[in-house]
């Protein structure tokens, strides 16, 4: 029987957050496994192996390069296998990456094998961070139905910022107290309890039809993903960038800034846990994009730190649910069974964003100064608002609110 929670005297909405919670939970340990060696593995790699920062840098770029080009393959394969298949298969990946850390710390006399063991615990996480979170969303819309992706889509998040935010610091500590070894044996126990958590559940079947074509996929959702990807550029200038800006300005208190944007990102998600289900995802994601570019105009113009921080508090609350928002809307322009090929390709656009952000900004930044990176962001952003509000009078989505479950 599914793992549906009886419907008691809590209300239905509060068993139905439970239900999506006792699912992205995988998506947490898979984020969890990333967040702990974040901080440590390129002084690690620089300090302890002794290589350049380059190799430093390159060995934390390898799991978001090997998570963007794999997107597209994790959701192809929740479609065919079914999510929870594709969950587990993920937290594998996170396991042998644990592993391969575990091997790095017991191979420092060979620093070259020891470096060679990270890049390709790196590549194995980066693979299956993209299985583990695509399958938890896919899974959590099985049990709780489509009426709310846009929940699951936002408590995935929040799980996904979550982990990171807790596992960064959590990492640096546990190293200090007995280095990778025992950080590696951490993330292998995440790893096997997430695993044993999730075998016992009952499995959602995946989809007997014939699935559409990648290139039909991605011909049907590109342009939702190109309106993400503009939206992304915003959070991607604020969390690069705003220690940079307040440097320049000669001002304290960038980490509080970059606090704001996190609290208000997972406030926001908090608080309107049901807007894309009344009003729409478009109408949802218009809106959001204009606090958002507020916010960025904000950033831009500040003569005073607390403008920079209200800009980077709107930034954060516009950006939080254009994700979410924009998804719904994105995934059901596809058969069913590419919905999974549908959400990891959509994905997949955010990833190259802010992959290319930082670079392209940090060369405008280098020729013009940093208030312009945030002006033409914020311009950039308006575009995006401009082309969600030309796709709402091509396609209006209704609200879904009055929609009745099955």
């Amino acid at each position: 029987m599914p793992d549906q929670p009886a419907m008691g005297s809590a209300p239905r909405s509060f068993q139905i957050t439970l239900l999506i919670l006792s699912i992205v939970m995988y998506n947490f340990a898979s984020y969890l496994t990333i967040g702990l060696p974040l901080a440590v593995l390129p002084g690690f790699v620089h300090d302890t192996l002794g290589y350049s920062a380059f190799w430093a840098g390159l060995v934390i770029s390898l799991q978001y390069l090997a998570t963007l080009l794999s997107r597209p393959h994790a959701g192809r394969y929740a479609d065919l296998w079914g999510p929870k298949k594709v969950v587990v298969f993920g937290l594998v990946g996170c396991l042998i990456s644990g592993l391969c850390i575990l091997l790095a710390a017991l191979t420092l006399s060979t620093p070259t094998l020891s470096l060679a063991l990270l890049c390709v615990g790196r590549l194995i996480l980066g693979i299956g961070q993209s299985f583990a979170g695509t399958g938890t969303s896919l899974w959590g819309v099985a049990r709780v139905g489509s009426l709310h992706i846009g929940r699951v889509i936002s408590w995935n998040g929040i799980v996904t910022y979550g982990a990171m935010a807790i596992g960064a610091p959590l990492g640096v500590v546990i190293f200090r107290m007995g280095g990778l070894l025992w950080l590696s044996l951490i993330i292998v126990i995440i790893c096997l309890a997430a695993i044993g958590l999730a075998l016992p559940r009952p499995a959602v079947t995946g989809s007997k039809a014939r699935p559409l074509p990648f290139r039909a996929v991605l011909g049907k959702i590109s342009g939702f993903g190109l309106i993400l990807a503009m939206g992304s550029a915003g959070f991607g200038v604020i969390a690069t960038f705003i220690t940079l800006f307040y440097q320049a300005k000669g001002w304290d208190g960038a980490a509080f800034a970059l606090t704001m944007f996190s609290a208000a990102f997972v406030g926001a998600r908090l608080l309107f846990p049901n807007a894309i289900n009344r009003h729409g995802g478009l109408r949802v994601a218009s809106v959001c994009l204009a606090v958002e570019a507020v916010g960025l105009f904000l950033v831009a113009g500040a003569f005073d730190p607390w403008m920079a921080k209200a800009g980077a508090f709107l930034t954060g609350a516009g950006f939080s649910l254009v994700f979410p928002a924009i998804g719904v809307v994105a995934v059901k322009v596809v058969p069913q069974q590419n919905q999974g090929s549908a959400l990891a390709t959509y994905t997949a656009f955010m990833d190259l964003s802010l992959g290319i952000t930082g670079p392209i900004a940090g060369f405008i930044m280098s020729y013009a100064g940093i208030p312009l990176v945030y002006l033409l962001t914020a311009l950039l952003v308006c575009f995006a608002l401009f082309c969600t509000l030309r796709m709402i009078r091509r396609q209006p989505d209704e609200p879904v609110a009055e929609i009745k479950e099955g």
